[in-house]
């Protein structure tokens, strides 16, 4: 239980921080980021496969068109969210982003009322009316839709849900889905290069090191999340789960400098009493569960 939490937190702080490792490729269009982040991961995931000698698991899902296709669409939603989160943070937007991931538990439970046709009790209905409204004075407050922290929490959860109903462990289903995006993103790459806006050769060593790196920081946390997420209660996670969108928070206010008005707080204050009560509830409705007297 101790090792699980250590790893989850650990997983959590990781995509935390990462904004400082995007940071310091800025001078790399975030297309090309993600790119390298997919065919690098691909590489790292490929060789861990190997070292543990596990393919079967990789040729049994290759070999049902179902679950390529599952994949598939769970590769592209991670594409879209990756794309977008390094965009947003290259532009000076991590406190944006970081509201993506502090929606994200809400739109997962708006996505089971709407696909899987689930009951919501009415301190959860509370909680994404809340949210909601959040949302909507930081509209006003912004003057537009947050659209890039809608695409994050949307395009996650939704990746979230697709996971759910595909087999494959983590390792396994990441290496896939990277794989599936590996023939794109290296295409992508080689055009870059060949017309001149490719970032090889045209950056710092390392900066070039931190590129190649990308599948290494983008791999390791999901490995932790996913032992941690074995071992540990979801009640847990579901707290621990806030970790990376604070520290996003933090370091988009006070080391990146980022506008954060009295009234942006009011929009964030709000979307954050709607997250205490989802959780308080979430945790009380679970503890009833296991005190409750066997039927």
């Amino acid at each position: 239980m101790k090792r699980g939490v250590l790893l989850a937190v650990g997983a959590y702080v990781a995509w935390g921080i990462l904004p400082i490792y995007w940071k310091a490729l800025q001078a790399v269009p975030a297309m090309q980021i993600m790119c390298n982040r997919m065919v690098w991961s691909f590489f790292f995931l490929v060789l861990l496969i190997g070292i543990k000698k596990d393919w079967t698991s990789m040729r049994q899902a290759v070999s049902q068109p179902r679950l390529l296709l599952i994949y598939a669409v769970a590769a592209i939603l991670l594409s879209v969210n990756w794309l977008v989160y390094i965009w947003g943070v290259n532009a000076n937007y991590v406190v944006e982003t970081s509201l993506g991931y502090y929606i994200n538990p809400l739109v997962s439970v708006l996505l089971g009322v709407i696909i899987l046709r689930e009951k919501l009790r009415s301190i959860q209905w509370l909680s994404i009316g809340l949210a909601a409204l959040g949302v909507i004075y930081l509209s006003f407050d912004y003057g537009s839709l947050p659209w890039i922290a809608l695409v994050l929490a949307f395009t996650f959860a939704s990746y979230s849900f697709v996971k759910k109903t595909a087999p494959l462990g983590s390792l396994h289903s990441l290496t896939l889905e990277t794989g599936i995006m590996f023939a794109p993103a290296v295409l992508y790459l080689v055009y870059a290069q060949k017309h001149g806006f490719g970032a090889y050769g045209n950056i710092s060593t390392f900066q070039t090191i931190l590129l190649v790196l990308a599948g290494v920081v983008t791999t390791l946390p999901l490995l932790m999340f996913g032992s941690a997420a074995r071992t540990i209660k979801l009640t847990t996670l579901g707290v621990l789960q806030y970790i990376s969108p604070t520290i996003q928070f933090v370091l988009g206010v006070f080391v990146f400098g980022e506008p954060f008005t009295p009234a942006r707080l009011v929009g964030f204050a709000i979307i954050w009493l709607a997250l205490v009560i989802y959780s308080l509830e979430g945790i009380a409705v679970r503890r009833r569960a296991v005190l409750a007297p066997a039927d």
